[in-house]
């Protein structure tokens, strides 16, 4: 640790549709890190946020009949409103469309173009538009992605290239000598055994096939590459590039990069490297856990659907917040994959939360209640079953801290289960109602209140990063005040001066009729099914309905939506225009694009004269490959319709900003 900071970060997410509870598993997980090292003095630093950019945003974008930043702010709505909902105390929460983000982004590849690490070259491979993710051949079986199983595209264009293979030495150099760089083990073996062994390639980090992204600010027709710009909110997140830097000197290097199994690759090979070349830290450690899986497949909507409910809003309001945290965590052997199902969610909730934990504390505070008006006062009478309360309290506190310490999450909360299954064994030993019968034995029976109290407040702080809203629940049901609530006060204490002040409540997690709620799930499940159906249906209509509207005219091929993307049109605007000689049909166009300038040559004089052009903004196909006319060489093609026997340019409104995209 540095000093008594901590940085914990969860990968920033693509706001693609609706969660699943799934994708809600590693910021769980992070805000149980965050909350402890809080409860522990640490001045911590949580990041989350959203992904933004790239080719598969546009596409989305454009399909739903949006502007894509348009379309993510709807999206990052309901993540935020998630968030909220699950009790998430993120520190910042970081767009990569905010401006300071990409003005860093934007130095941090003017700095490695400058000193050499980034050349311009032209890709061709292949390409996951689904994961943003370059394959080679080999990891492409069958021409599917490896982690999503689509199909790749084949992908040529101008890109740069940043040179990975010029640090691969000294990654692997890296990984020697910091074994908890990358945990668990198994994704070092991974790492390079299926990425650097094979022989690690430079790594294309430019686009221009597509304008949604970070502009190059040494050539504006390229656009960053989208992991490039993910990767990199981690420093600027903290101020990295910015004139306040002092986040990113205060937190900086991260102590855990807590990611999906499925994006290892890009945090533990890409990503030092690129700290590499700016000559910063690497992260202390980046924690690669695994899947949430359902039927033996990743936890998905598609993969899902109809076999459990998977909406974390639905299961959030039917069991609550905690009850959903605590599987989780509780649930999937932290590095490793884990299962998801509505029957395990709710036998979980019935024996941990409502047979263990619920009534533990139901039992404790009703038999204060009724035995002493829920005052047990100073005194103590105490014997040897006391201690071994006491020995396994402090036990399970030492090995809970030290687990948790690691990310093992589920062994931490089994520890802290120890301590509850020991103290409702306690209290069947211990036998209070026999305790009460006897006047004699009123000082004894404050005596084992007064441990089993002890014992409840001792879990309630160490559930409270899991569970926080069940911890304070449980707090105010023993009378516990805010210094008893606290990391330093979790020492197991009971003395003949302690006094406590109890209530009775609810139930902390009634038990649930599995059989009726599964019926419950069910009707749920169904209802979406036809809710999906009738959407389905309604699209396909309206399919239909453009389909006949908008009927192949004889003689035209149609192209699909694909194809049209890569038509780039864009705005620009004619500073000069001259005749071409022994022509009498062409003009030579000198147009600026604003990111540079460049020549076209056109057909339109027998309607426009040189002089009537300049000046004028147009729209031109700024990816067309440059044609050579009557000697002149012609670098794209300006629109134009016709209209019976006259050829009408067509013009662009005169505040459209040359350079900027037509849609």
């Amino acid at each position: 640790m540095s000093g008594k900071n901590y940085y914990i970060t969860t990968p920033i997410y693509y706001p693609s549709g609706k969660l699943t509870v799934g994708n809600a598993y590693t910021t769980v997980a992070a805000d149980a890190a965050a909350r402890l090292k809080r409860m522990q003095g640490y001045d911590v630093m949580f990041l989350t946020g959203t992904d933004e950019h790239g080719q598969k945003i546009e596409k989305r974008a454009h399909e739903a009949g949006m502007q894509p930043k348009e379309f993510v702010d709807v999206m990052v709505a309901d993540i935020k409103a998630l968030w909220e909902l699950m009790n998430i105390s993120y520190d910042k929460f970081i767009r990569t469309t905010d401006d300071y983000h990409e003005k860093a982004v934007q130095k941090i590849y003017q700095r490695l173009y400058d000193q050499g690490d980034i050349y311009k070259h032209e890709y061709e491979g292949l390409y996951c538009v689904e994961c943003e993710a370059f394959w080679t051949d080999t990891q492409a079986k069958d021409g599917k992605c490896p982690d999503c199983g689509r199909p790749v595209q084949l992908a040529k264009e101008e890109s740069y290239f940043f040179k990975l293979s010029k640090y691969v030495d000294r990654l692997v150099k890296y990984y020697e000598e910091h074994p908890e760089f990358l945990q668990p083990q198994s994704r070092v073996n991974e790492m390079l055994n299926n990425f650097i062994k094979p022989g690690l390639k430079d790594l294309c980090v430019s686009r221009t096939t597509f304008d949604w992204g970070v502009k190059l600010p040494f050539d504006e027709k390229h656009v960053a590459y989208v992991w490039v710009d993910a990767l990199s909110n981690y420093i600027t997140a903290l101020g990295y590039g910015q004139e306040d830097d002092s986040n990113f000197k205060k937190f900086w290097p991260a102590d855990v990069h807590l990611v999906g199994k499925d994006i290892v690759r890009f945090h533990a090979i890409i990503w030092p490297i690129l700290l590499m070349a700016l000559d910063l830290p690497l992260p202390k450690t980046v924690f690669g856990h695994g899947w949430l899986m359902l039927n033996g497949d990743k936890l998905s909507k598609s993969k899902a659907a109809g076999a459990n409910v998977i909406d974390p809003v639905i299961l959030c309001d039917r069991y609550g917040v905690d009850a959903i945290r605590y599987y989780l965590l509780r649930e999937v052997p932290f590095g490793a994959d884990g299962n998801f199902s509505n029957e395990l969610l709710i036998n979980r909730i019935n024996s941990d939360l409502a047979n263990d934990l619920g009534n533990l504390v139901s039992r404790t505070t009703a038999m204060a209640d009724r035995y002493f008006g829920g005052k047990l006062d100073a005194g103590i009478e105490a014997e040897a079953i006391d201690e071994e309360l006491k020995a396994l309290a402090d036990e399970v506190t030492e090995k809970y801290s030290s687990l948790m310490e690691q990310l093992l999450f589920p062994n931490a909360l089994s520890e802290v289960w120890r301590l509850i299954s020991r103290a409702n064994k306690y209290i069947d030993e211990t036998t209070p109602w026999i305790l009460a019968k006897d006047e004699d034995k009123k000082l004894r029976l404050n005596t084992v209140l007064k441990n089993l109290c002890e014992a409840i407040r001792v879990t309630a702080i160490l559930v409270q990063p899991a569970m926080p809203a069940t911890a304070d629940k449980i707090f105010a049901l023993l009378g516990v005040g805010s210094d008893e609530r606290k990391w330093d006060s979790l020492a197991y204490s009971v003395s003949g001066d302690s006094c406590w002040e109890t209530k009775t409540g609810a139930p902390l997690f009634p038990r649930i009729d599995i059989e009726k709620e599964m019926e419950e799930l069910l009707k749920i499940m169904k209802k979406d099914e036809k809710a999906a159906e009738k959407t389905a249906k309604k699209e396909e209509k309206a399919g239909k309905k453009e389909e006949k509207k908008s009927e192949p005219v004889e003689g035209i091929a149609q192209i699909g939506i694909d194809d049209f993307g890569k038509v780039e049109l864009r705005v620009a605007k004619v500073i000069q225009c001259d005749d071409v000689a022994k022509s009498d049909k062409l003009l030579k166009l000198q147009v600026d694009l604003g990111y540079e300038k460049r020549q076209i040559v056109s057909g339109i004089r027998q309607w426009y004269s040189a002089e009537d052009m300049v000046g004028k903004k147009i729209i031109i196909v700024a990816n067309l490959k440059p044609a050579k006319l009557r000697g002149e060489i012609s670098e794209g093609m300006l629109l134009a319709a016709d209209s019976g026997d006259d050829v009408l340019v067509i013009f662009a409104p005169d505040n459209a900003e040359p350079g900027s995209r037509v849609r």
